[in-house]
């Protein structure tokens, strides 16, 4: 049951095959023995996970007995993991950081009450990079989490431990945010199946914001099938948060099986750039391949302004990210350093309470909205984002998919690279772009590398074009059989 997909668990459940405390019992029996190594999780609920399994298992009995399973909640007694940048009422959340280390929330995320309502159980909280700002899982305040595929290696960031924790058998999914890259990346580092919806198609209601135009909620699964499931739970408007598209949910899970012959796939000629790992190339060109040969037209397209990506969205990242964290002011609510003036609190409270990348990121982005600088970083930013937009809707006026690597290489070393934060930052090189876009995409594995490594394929599709995107995902996933495979610990 370590490896089981959401679809499958719940045929099992509905038929009584296994329970959702039998279940839930395994997971956690897995935590404990592996997440020593792996650390994926911040802070557990075994009680909570065990006393909702068995309010699952009541309902199940019940809907045996009368025949109506098929009424029955579409994720009841499936337990999943939460990443710790997303809201949960009455568990900690502390987004990785030391100033929100004791932060019991008094409301709940829409995605979290999402889930809830669709019978999801929860069994804890995953590591992140503080405040989601990492691409490793390194930058987190209170440990490294590990990559499972090989426990002296990155599991990616920010949602890393998100990611480990599907990997190494410690849930059967979990949620993770993507700001510039941070579901796909580790997704593709753990060997993983990564989603970015559309900005505005998951509500960011109780997603603690790093840069508000940028994040966006998503799932981190064994399958596609698992990922189309999840979305069609947390999809949907939301009054609550006021860039939420009121759009209808389709039904992402049943139009998997669409076709791909003449799906018109694009890859840009720009995301194949000299210094890539060239095991990655090679498996991403032939799970390209894999596409054409079942029947896909593939074609070479250009994304030219790919280069500004990444300082375009370290400037808007970091602006936005600034103003958002101006709240933790030690004041209202988390860390809060004594002090004999207001202004000694805050400097105290900020100073003991954010880490070095969270400060680096917070300097970065006011020194480009100060008065003097504005014109020339931050709406000079804006204008360039403008560009990559229009980049992409050229290239998706003649395509229905982009293809491409998840990162220019597989997971590095865990230290690798905390010394220099531009190289950390290139890792997301490749992922930024859909952020910047407001598009959707994917990651799934293609391969692995000489080492054991996975090798993660992304695609990219127009806005609020899922079901074309997960379609075309499905059907590579079908024909390669990649996301069958799991390390052993």
């Amino acid at each position: 049951m370590l490896h089981i997909t959401i679809h499958a668990a719940r045929r099992m459940l509905r038929a009584g095959d296994i329970g959702a405390r039998e279940l839930t019992a395994a997971i956690l029996e897995r935590i404990d023995a592996v997440d020593g190594q792996v650390r994926a999780y911040l802070t557990l609920t075994p009680e909570l996970a065990l006393a909702a399994a068995d309010r699952a298992d009541a309902a199940l009995v019940a809907a045996r007995a009368a025949g109506t399973t098929d009424d029955l909640p579409p994720l009841l007694g499936i337990p999943l993991a939460i990443k710790d940048t997303i809201t949960t009422e009455g568990i900690r959340t502390t987004c990785g950081s030391r100033i929100l280390e004791n932060y019991i929330p008094p409301y709940q995320s829409t995605a979290m009450a999402r889930l809830q309502q669709a019978g999801a159980l929860i069994l804890g909280k995953t590591n992140t990079d503080e405040f989601a700002m990492g691409s490793s899982t390194e930058s987190s305040a209170y440990f490294a989490t590990r990559n499972p595929w090989n426990l002296a290696h990155v599991p990616g960031g920010s949602s890393g431990g998100s990611a480990a924790a599907v990997a190494a058998g410690e849930c059967l999914a979990a949620l993770g945010s993507d700001t510039g890259g941070s579901v796909r990346q580790p997704a593709g580092f753990c060997g993983v199946v990564g989603l970015k919806p559309t900005y505005g198609r998951v509500s960011r209601y109780g997603l603690v914001a790093y840069a508000s135009s940028l994040d966006q909620i998503g799932p981190l699964a064994r399958d596609v099938t698992d990922a189309a499931e999840l979305l069609g739970v947390l999809a949907g408007h939301d009054p609550l948060d006021s860039t939420s598209v009121p759009a209808a949910v389709p039904a992402y899970a049943q139009m998997l099986d669409r076709p791909v012959r003449g799906l018109r796939v694009g890859v840009p000629r720009e995301y194949f750039a000299p210094g890539m790992q060239p095991e990655v190339e090679a498996a991403v060109r032939a799970a390209i391949q894999v596409l054409a040969d079942l029947g896909a037209e593939v074609r070479e397209i250009g994304l030219p302004h790919t280069d500004l990506a990444l300082p375009v969205y370290y400037l808007i990242a970091a602006a936005e990210a600034s103003a958002n964290l101006a709240r933790f002011d030690g004041i209202r609510y988390g860390l809060s350093a004594a002090a004999e003036s207001l202004w000694e609190t805050y400097r105290e409270t900020r100073g003991q309470g954010f880490g070095p990348e969270v400060k680096r990121r917070i300097m970065l982005g006011a020194y480009a909205l100060s008065a003097g600088y504005y014109d020339a970083y931050y709406l000079k930013a804006q204008q360039v984002r403008t560009l990559i937009r229009a980049d992409f809707d050229a290239a998706l006026a003649e395509v229905d998919v982009i293809a491409c690597p998840t990162g220019p290489t597989t997971a590095f070393r865990i230290g690798e690279k905390m010394a220099d934060p531009l190289s950390m930052y290139l890792t997301d090189i490749l992922t930024l772009s859909a952020n910047l876009a407001g598009l959707p995409a994917i990651s799934l594995p293609c391969g692995f590398d000489g080492a054991g490594l996975p090798i993660g394929l992304q695609l990219m599709a127009g806005a609020f074009q899922e079901p074309l995107l997960l379609a075309a995902a499905f059907a590579y996933e079908q024909a390669a059989g990649w996301h069958t495979r799991h390390p052993t610990l």
